[in-house]
């Protein structure tokens, strides 16, 4: 059986933004191995084009992500939630090995199971080139954002 993953279903205001902030504090780590340990063994995903299911095809993907997307800081903000659903906006902003910058702007829903792991992610996500001056997301590209730090609406996204 799975371990418990808090905070757990059936989610209120207060749980679904630390499910969230969970969720984005991973992600920033750029650690597959971390973010892959909030999803079931066999969660499904749909991000952007691409469908694939479990935690090693998990682990693949955000390796070649990370690999990809180089300085990555991620803002997720909830949407909206029901029970054991979590809709999420979000932006990220990182640069390719050239040295351009992009701000990534998408939409996820999540769907968890009682244990608090995720097993359901559908993504939608849309790059837009932008240039180093115009970056929003400045903190230390190692670490969670910093809790002063703006969320999306606070900078206008």
């Amino acid at each position: 059986m799975p371990a418990d993953r808090p905070p757990l279903p059936p989610f209120n205001l207060e749980t679904a933004r630390q499910k969230v902030r969970g969720a984005e504090d991973a992600w920033n780590s750029r650690d597959p191995d971390r973010v892959c340990l909030a999803y079931t063994e066999d969660s499904r995903w749909r991000n952007r084009s691409e469908f694939f299911q479990g935690r090693p095809a998990i682990v693949a993907f955000l390796t070649r992500k990370w690999t990809r997307e180089l300085d990555y800081r991620l803002i997720k903000q909830l949407w909206a939630f029901t029970d054991a659903r979590i809709a999420v906006r979000f932006a990220y902003e990182y640069h390719d090995d050239s040295g351009t910058w992009f701000r990534a702007y998408g939409n996820e829903n999540w769907e968890f199971d009682a244990h608090g792991l995720m097993h359901t992610r559908h993504a939608s996500i849309n790059d837009l080139p932008i240039a180093a001056s115009a970056r929003l997301f400045h903190w230390d590209h190692t670490g969670p954002r910093p809790a002063d730090h703006p969320n999306l609406t606070d900078l206008g996204l």
